[in-house]
């Protein structure tokens, strides 16, 4: 594939606009990538409607504090806090605080059992250091809807945010033969993540901007590398929440 089918392909851009809703339907495992963005009116997402079947959905506010409102009961979020709704959960209502900002990441699966919606403050997340400075691979990941956290029927969320000197993320790579992934890269300002995927013996790479999202499949790995500090929101459905269950790739494995 030729670069500009690669990002046709796998590459998601403008999931924000300013006073909008906006969703990307994918074909991996039924996952359903958004942002939403209110302004002085409070967005309003169908239970159905553009998601259509029974669907959980993981939300995180990377923008100003804002609030979610769900099923009559209204969670305030603020920057990096993040919200699992339950299928089932009715009409969601997005809205800034006064005059604030708020930007709502959004990740949707289908889901076949219902589970309580929960906040998850970013203090809250679980968090696990990876890496060393030495590989320039230094990052925290914290886990915002996963097994032993917030239950959920197959989604799995959470943020890696890249330390101070360091640039590359899940390196040494791994693939999930049993989930697909999206990547969502925010913070970078100007900078670029030079995104790694395909194959581990064939890789391509897509140059990757602020507020992208990349589509991981089961055979593809996914991994980055970044001109300036970044961080991303990952999100995965499947066959299961078993967050180890991974196969890594060794460095000599990649062409």
């Amino acid at each position: 594939m030729s670069p500009a089918a690669l990002r046709r392909a796998f590459l998601v851009p403008r999931l924000f606009e300013p006073g909008r809703i906006r969703l990307r339907e994918t074909r991996l495992d039924g996952l359903v990538a958004g942002g939403a963005m209110p302004l002085e009116e409070p967005l309003r997402l169908p239970a159905r409607g553009e998601f259509g079947g029974e669907r959980e959905v993981g939300i995180i506010n990377i923008g100003d504090p804002g609030s979610v409102t769900v099923e009559g009961q209204t969670h305030t979020l603020d920057r990096l806090d993040g919200l699992y709704v339950g299928s089932g959960s009715g009409t969601l209502f997005f809205e800034g605080q006064d005059g604030s900002r708020p930007a709502y990441y959004l990740l949707s699966c289908p889901a076949h059992t219902r589970h309580p919606t929960r906040k998850v403050s970013r203090q809250e997340a679980q968090a696990e250091d990876l890496g060393n400075s030495a590989q320039c691979s230094k990052r925290r990941l914290l886990k915002y809807i996963h097994p032993g956290g917030v239950s959920s029927c197959q989604l799995l969320m959470g943020v890696t945010e890249i330390e101070d000197h360091s640039v590359w993320n899940t390196m040494p790579p791994h693939t999930h033969v049993r989930r697909s992934e999206i990547y969502f890269y925010f913070g970078l300002g100007d900078q670029i993540v030079v995104h790694l995927m395909g194959p581990p013996g064939r890789t391509r790479h897509l140059i990757v901007r602020n507020k992208e999202a990349v589509l991981a499949p089961r055979w593809s790995i996914h991994s980055g590398v970044g001109t300036g500090a970044y961080r991303f929101i990952w999100g995965m459905a499947g066959d299961n929440r078993d967050f180890a269950d991974i196969a890594p790739v060794g460095l000599s494995s990649i062409r």
